[in-house]
């Protein structure tokens, strides 16, 4: 509900995956990874810009805008050629949620397995592991 108005009813499963506007995505979503759309409609994790975990179909031919990646999209990888900075952690039993920055200074959420305890300002490999976007227009 927003400003009087319901935005969504739905199930909460659906209100994660299928957020019909920003402000529903934005309301139950933990943040994600800064991304834009490209000539080949996927989300680009490496340029600026702003997208989160979308529906395609919510594109509607505008540019994709907000945020491409939810906090378990982002899987701890030592293997991985990217690092982030672990700037914030807080435990919660079988996981951590790890608040990472990336070399640009954007910080982006994690969801990592407890028994990979890292310490503040560690840098951890990381790789994003997107199962499905939902884009919506970037704001201006």
């Amino acid at each position: 509900m927003r400003n009087g108005a319901i935005e969504q009813w739905d199930t909460a499963y659906n209100l994660y995956h299928t957020p019909r506007t920003r402000f529903v995505a934005d309301f139950v979503g933990q943040g994600g990874v800064p991304a834009r759309r490209r000539g080949g409609g996927r989300p680009d994790a490496h340029r600026a810009g702003h997208a989160r975990r979308r529906r395609a179909g919510q594109r509607r031919g505008r540019r994709a805008g907000g945020r491409a990646a939810a906090p378990d999209d982002i899987v701890h990888d030592d293997a991985s050629p990217w690092h982030a900075e672990v700037a914030a952690k807080a435990f919660r039993g079988a996981e951590f949620l790890y608040t990472l920055r990336l070399a640009s200074g954007t910080h982006v959420m994690s969801v990592v397995p407890s028994h990979h305890n890292h310490a503040l300002g560690e840098r951890i490999g990381i790789r994003l592991a997107i199962d499905h976007v939902v884009a919506f227009p970037a704001e201006v």
